[in-house]
């Protein structure tokens, strides 16, 4: 993976800073599970810091989902890679874990109060709402950038996916695989890109 050529700065503590603290936050705040921070990492790195273009983000989304492991924490180590190598990927490896961490470590040691609390359960059931939301605006985002290009074979990619996993109960896992070996061997031409 080649490191980014973009006039930002990509060396000395402030970078490293921001990286981390952005990174952190965003994954402080991702409850939901790891799809959930695709939207937050866009808006962040994409949108306001141009960091990364949309094309890059969906690439690297596209691969931190097909590798084994957490789809945050690969799309983060693939993201601090990407913006400044090995210690790019330490800075963005250690802002996505230690919120979690520091998460679990509290409420292990306040397991009973948090399990029966009704307050943190009601907390619990609105954040499930929000990420859903997410997910789902995620998926309506990237059918709309697809639809826009009038290509029929992403879009019966798409749409044969959907139905495979919902209607068929088709394993997710052999779906992208599936959809990896369709696009390796009938999507090489660059109007697909």
């Amino acid at each position: 993976m080649q490191q980014s050529k973009s006039p930002t700065a990509k060396t000395g503590a402030g970078f490293y800073w921001k990286l981390f603290s952005s990174t952190f936050l965003i994954s402080a705040f991702t409850v939901g599970g790891g799809y959930v921070i695709i939207p937050l990492l866009k808006a962040k790195y994409v949108d306001e810091y141009g960091w990364i273009n949309d094309k890059e983000a969906l690439d690297m989304v596209a691969i931190a989902q097909s590798m084994p492991g957490i789809v945050a924490v690969n799309a983060c180590i693939i993201l601090g890679y990407r913006m400044a190598g090995l210690m790019g990927t330490i800075t963005a490896l250690l802002a996505t874990t230690l919120p979690p961490l520091i998460t679990i470590g509290i409420i292990a040691r306040c397991y009973d109060t948090f399990a029966s609390n009704p307050i943190v359960q009601m907390a619990l059931k609105g954040m499930q709402c929000g990420a859903t939301a997410l997910i789902v605006k995620v998926a309506i985002d990237l059918f709309r950038k697809q639809a826009k290009k009038k290509l029929l074979l992403p879009l019966a990619i798409v749409l044969a996916t959907f139905v495979a996993n919902v209607f068929f109960d088709v394993n997710i896992m052999a779906l992208v695989l599936i959809d990896g070996l369709i696009g390796f061997f009938l999507m090489q031409n660059p109007k697909y890109n």
